[in-house]
């Protein structure tokens, strides 16, 4: 797993609630006993999600699960990105930006080897640009409703758990002449709150925003690759695009990579 800070919070997070039950006198067999709860929530929160998104959204779920897991794609970082322009704008102040053809089998990046390919073909820069910023665009919006789905579980969850919790205490109710059941379906109907709140705001709402944290990475690294391609096709020299991507790294980012060259 590339990304393990999600299953290590998942973890932190039961061992919490586990640990606070058993110092506060609650039964952790309470937490299994009660299947009802469990679909309530979990079948209630899908359930809903059904009814809000389009089918070829709810089939994406599964794909986000393993960004969410595993860190999402593998892309370059910001450093290997610009020393990598660096290398391509020297070679295209001797060669031209023809002399970049033949690096394109190299790429491994798809927007980056269509970027590419546009640079080349075109020699005009507003159309490039607005061709590269439109794909940011689209991609942005695929990422944000991706998000969106584990963000509205996040609020269905806890209302659900509410929802939960009346059930079971109508079910107390019809136990009130029986002393032991009354307090055992009390109980009951507190799991389910228990579980709305802990899904929606231990699980759902903080992989909606890992979402948004990796959507915001992968951004930041196709503009550097916009501002380096666009520089290509202007064909500034290699010190003036390095100094040009540069503003894109954090200063511990740009210190290491001026340790790493001046090694």
């Amino acid at each position: 797993m590339k990304e393990p800070s999600t299953l290590v919070g998942i973890v932190l997070a039961l061992v919490a609630v586990g640990v606070g039950m058993v110092l506060k006198g609650a039964s952790l067999i309470s937490l299994v006993n009660n299947p009802a709860a469990y679909l309530i929530i979990f079948g209630g929160t899908i359930a809903a999600l059904f009814v809000s998104f389009p089918m070829t959204e709810i089939k994406k779920v599964p794909k986000l699960f393993k960004i969410i897991f595993g860190g999402g794609k593998k892309l370059p970082t910001k450093s290997e990105v610009i020393d990598m322009f660096t290398n391509w704008a020297t070679l295209a102040r001797k060669e031209g930006l023809l002399g970049l053809e033949s690096e394109i089998p190299n790429i491994e990046d798809p927007f980056l080897r269509q970027g590419m390919e546009l640079i080349i073909d075109t020699t005009d820069s507003d159309f490039a640009n607005d061709v590269l910023l439109e794909k940011i665009s689209a991609m942005q919006e695929r990422h944000r409703k991706g998000a969106l789905i584990f963000s509205q579980a996040g609020t269905y969850a806890p209302t659900l758990g509410v929802l939960g919790a009346v059930i079971g205490l109508i079910a107390a109710l019809g136990n009130l002449s029986d002393i032991d059941k009354l307090g055992h379906s009390i109980a009951a109907a507190f799991i389910a709150t228990l579980l709305g709140i802990f899904t929606g705001y231990v699980l759902w709402h903080p992989m909606s925003n890992k979402l948004k944290l990796i959507s915001r990475k992968e951004i930041e690294i196709r503009q550097i690759m916009v501002e380096g391609l666009l520089s290509l096709q202007e064909g500034i020299n290699s010190r003036q695009l390095e100094h040009k991507l540069n503003v894109y790294l954090t200063p511990d980012e740009l210190a290491k990579k001026e340790s790493e060259q001046a090694n």
